[in-house]
């Protein structure tokens, strides 16, 4: 991961010279995404590819820099398909999530998406339907809820237990049944998505693992010619502890020696990650109105709030900011502030009892990692407040 807050936070002093009004905005860092991502991809074995989940950030120049360097994209609904499409007639991609419509369902095959992956037998019959009316066929996965085990605890546990997502294994057969009956279902093979938020590599190896041994003896069992295995994304940020992420180079060294071990080389085997892709580039930026203590605590009253970014607010967590000393107001030091936006509303916190050495009216509050499930997750109409100003770096302001 790369951050050039140096190059930030001259943006961010342009912006705020530039605002009538006290300044709050998104800086999204396209350089760094683009070497983030040649890095990420350039280090998986031969047989593998990588798909960004659009639902992470679906930004127009966020999606530009990332198509450049990856081998499609991840939709999970036809909203999703449309705006992609729109941009990139011929990307590759690949359509997955629960409760897909039938008008859905029907725009995806009419807008050639390569997979689908089915989340229940009964979304397997009404796409049979759809594909006998249009009288074409289409490749699937079967997204598959795993109980496991090992199965990692995360913050954010998406199967191996009851949830809306995924297949159960005692469905199987009847799903299989229903495929061979049906020869405009192609199975290609299986979906995974169990854990989100992952942050240790070798507990992701291992349930790689898992996934590759019972895609093995599924094959098996039911005399399969598959020849994919979509592992999903779920490879998670560390807000709270930012220097200490995921270990991707431990991981794709291990990913190399699992593929080998296993004897899976022959698999086109998928990765779909959005957080860990998109977040490191980008950045939200906040001015300080007003500097207010109540009831012996310090608050620091920012333009902006969880309408625009409500990461901090979804994850539970003091999320990390650096102070651009801009501000020529009302100061304090050495103190604890609990930083908060413009909400009427005591949940507009964004980090609360952090220690700051000085803090003044004026000053701004970057804060990293913010490329994903931010803007776009943020319930932006509350209160009818503007909307940030949204500025992508590119290489030649970056340079």
């Amino acid at each position: 991961m790369e951050f050039r807050f140096n190059e930030v936070a001259a943006v961010a002093a342009r912006l705020q010279a530039q605002s009538t009004d006290p300044v709050c905005a998104y800086i999204y860092d396209l350089p760094a995404l683009r070497r983030h991502v040649q890095s990420l991809v350039a280090s998986l074995p031969a047989n593998c590819e990588m798909f960004y989940a659009v639902k992470a950030n679906a930004e127009r120049p966020v999606l530009a820099a990332l198509e450049e360097h990856l081998h499609g994209f991840e939709v999970a609904s036809g909203g999703e398909i449309d705006w992609v499409r729109e941009q990139f007639p011929e990307v590759p991609l690949i359509f997955g999530g629960p409760g897909k419509l039938d008008s859905e369902l029907s725009g995806a095959l009419q807008q050639r998406v390569e997979l689908i992956h089915v989340e229940s037998l009964a979304e397997l019959r009404r796409l049979a339907v759809l594909l006998q009316a249009q009288g074409r066929s289409q490749a699937i996965l079967l997204r598959m809820n795993l109980a496991l085990p090992n199965l990692p605890q995360t913050t954010l546990t998406m199967g191996g237990k009851p949830t809306p997502f995924g297949i159960d294994p005692v469905d199987l057969p009847a799903c299989i049944d229903f495929i061979k009956d049906h020869p405009q279902l192609r199975l290609r093979g299986f979906h995974f998505h169990l854990v989100s938020h992952q942050q240790d590599a070798a507990a992701h190896l291992a349930l790689l693992a898992d996934y590759f041994r019972q895609v093995r003896r599924w094959r098996e069992q039911y005399a399969l010619e598959i020849d994919q295995i979509n592992v999903g994304g779920g490879i998670g940020i560390n807000y709270r502890t930012p220097e200490s992420q995921f270990d991707w180079p431990l991981f794709s060294a291990g990913l190399h020696r699992l593929i080998e071990a296993e004897q899976v080389a022959a698999y086109r085997i998928r990765f779909e990650c959005g957080r860990y892709l998109t977040s490191p580039c980008g950045y939200y930026l906040m001015e300080v109105l007003e500097l207010k203590r109540t009831h012996g605590s310090w608050f620091a009253i920012c333009r902006g709030g969880t309408h625009h970014f409500r990461t901090p607010a979804a994850q539970g967590h003091s999320h990390p900011f650096r102070r651009l000393p801009l501000g020529a107001g009302d100061r304090l030091e050495n103190a604890q502030v609990t930083v908060v936006g413009q909400l009427c509303t005591p949940k507009d916190v964004l980090a609360s009892q952090v220690e700051v050495e000085a803090l003044a009216v004026g000053d701004l509050l970057l804060f990293s990692l913010a490329g994903a499930y931010a803007w776009n997750i943020s319930h932006q109409q509350f209160l009818r407040h503007p909307a940030p100003l949204m500025h992508f770096i590119d290489e030649p302001e970056a340079g």
